[in-house]
């Protein structure tokens, strides 16, 4: 068979352009909220809804896959990556957003074999777009090829982060501190939208250089991993060595030049892994 998975990449977009609509209507009504861990850290009825839904219409195409989502891990699943193959999938990826109706929510799927990602889905719910990447076929917005941006000066650069839902007042501050050194290298801008998917696609559609975030989880960024992977970006660890799903540290960017003139500015801080 030539192209294993691009039947499972059609399903996965067809699940999420479903759970975008659930997203969608959810937006427009009253949402009742639960907390996770903390008052930051928010969680809805619509992120259990959506992940069920989703892995619903995959396991009846696929009873023996095996699933990493943000809800099953929340309620206390194993997140663990086989060799078996893996659908990495985050319901609702801001879900902060969503609760207060900022425009920027997005399905995130990955799928990965022998622990290799394959293909990821992005669907910006609220923007309608669908982003897609696969591996070694490019990455699309809507059908349409996307590419990194080719700047390699970092001075004409935006540059994505994000603040996280950490509130530690130790990693409050190392969090602003690179951004401060980022600003005055200087910059053209910092920006951060609230969701991680969103992040990476950005990126890999040239609309910035590069994305970093300490403390984001597996089913934040597998499809845009390969999303940028295929628009012709790298991915990194946040101290340029290298990309690893499961260290909650990651750094996309369009090319080395801009990856390592930013990481050069990163203050790190410990995170516990998501496989632990």
């Amino acid at each position: 068979m030539a192209d294993p998975w691009k039947e499972a990449m059609d399903h996965a977009v067809a699940a999420a352009r479903d759970a975008g609509g659930v997203i969608r209507e959810a937006l427009q009504k009253e949402m009742k909220i639960m907390h996770k861990t903390s008052s930051v850290d928010l969680v809805t009825k619509t992120d259990q809804k959506v992940e069920q839904l989703i892995i619903t219409a995959i396991r009846e195409k696929y009873p023996s896959h095996s699933f990493i989502g943000e809800e099953s891990v929340a309620a206390g699943q194993p997140c663990i990556l086989t060799d078996n193959p893996t659908w990495i999938i985050d319901p609702v990826d801001g879900t902060t957003n969503f609760v207060h109706g900022f425009p920027f929510v997005a399905v995130s799927i990955g799928f990965a074999v022998n622990k290799e990602l394959e293909f990821g889905v992005v669907y910006s719910c609220v923007e309608d777009k669908m982003y897609t990447g696969r591996k070694g076929k490019g990455a699309f917005c809507n059908g349409v090829k996307l590419s990194v941006s080719n700047q390699d000066d970092v001075k004409q650069s935006i540059i994505i982060t994000e603040l996280g839902s950490n509130r530690d007042p130790e990693v409050v501050s190392k969090i602003f501190s690179t951004m401060q050194k980022i600003l005055s290298i200087p910059v053209h801008g910092l920006r951060g939208v609230g969701t991680a998917a969103t992040n990476m696609c950005l990126v890999a559609s040239g609309a910035a250089e590069a994305y970093f975030e300490i403390g984001i989880h597996c089913w934040d960024v597998a499809a845009g991993a390969v999303i940028v992977k295929e628009a012709g970006g790298i991915l990194l660890d946040v101290d340029g060595g290298p990309f690893d799903l499961m260290s909650r540290r990651t750094l996309a960017a369009n090319n080395k030049i801009i990856a390592e003139r930013i990481i050069k500015e990163i203050e790190t801080f410990q995170v516990e892994r998501d496989d632990v």
